[in-house]
């Protein structure tokens, strides 16, 4: 793919990664995902863009709702599994501990903080969908704040997907 400039320009940033789960039909599925942020104040909205190709896209695509994590810098395991693999061939929630939020969406127990959003719209970008999230339950907050996972430092994670 040509660069376009535009990729120098977002080399500058090293946004924190987050960790997406969702489940619907009986199925589980997440994955590492970079881009993501908060998109409203007033009501609190989030939104999560989930690559077409990715089985996790697949999943949200039934789901009600996703869950979303962060994870700090020893949670690196925890972020290459769930960008190096994908839940097409890999349970990766076979891998890890976890336990049902309220309305059955997996939380990673190795997260440092989460929380559930209720999905609200979906957003084409292109290549990626927007998940719009309004926060329905969330981990309480951590205390001492952590060092969080950045995309620079999962840099070196071949993705399970092509983007």
């Amino acid at each position: 793919m040509p660069d376009t400039g535009l990729d120098r320009f977002t080399d500058l940033f090293d946004d924190t990664v987050c960790i997406v789960t969702a489940q619907a039909g009986g199925e589980r599925a997440g994955c590492l995902v970079g881009f993501a942020g908060q998109c409203s104040i007033r009501p609190p909205r989030f939104v999560v863009w989930l690559s077409r190709l990715n089985h996790t896209f697949r999943v949200a695509g039934a789901a009600e709702s996703l869950a979303v994590h962060v994870v700090d810098r020893g949670g690196l395991p925890l972020a290459e599994l769930f960008g190096g693999e994908t839940g097409d061939r890999v349970d990766k929630f076979a891998r890890v501990a976890w336990r049902p939020a309220a309305d059955g969406t997996p939380l990673l127990d190795g997260a440092c903080a989460w929380f559930v959003g209720r999905i609200t719209a979906r957003v084409d970008g292109g290549d990626h969908v927007g998940f719009l999230l309004d926060p329905v339950e969330q981990s309480p907050d951590p205390d001492p704040l952590p060092d969080l996972l950045t995309l620079h430092d999962v840099w070196h994670v071949r993705a399970g997907h092509p983007a």
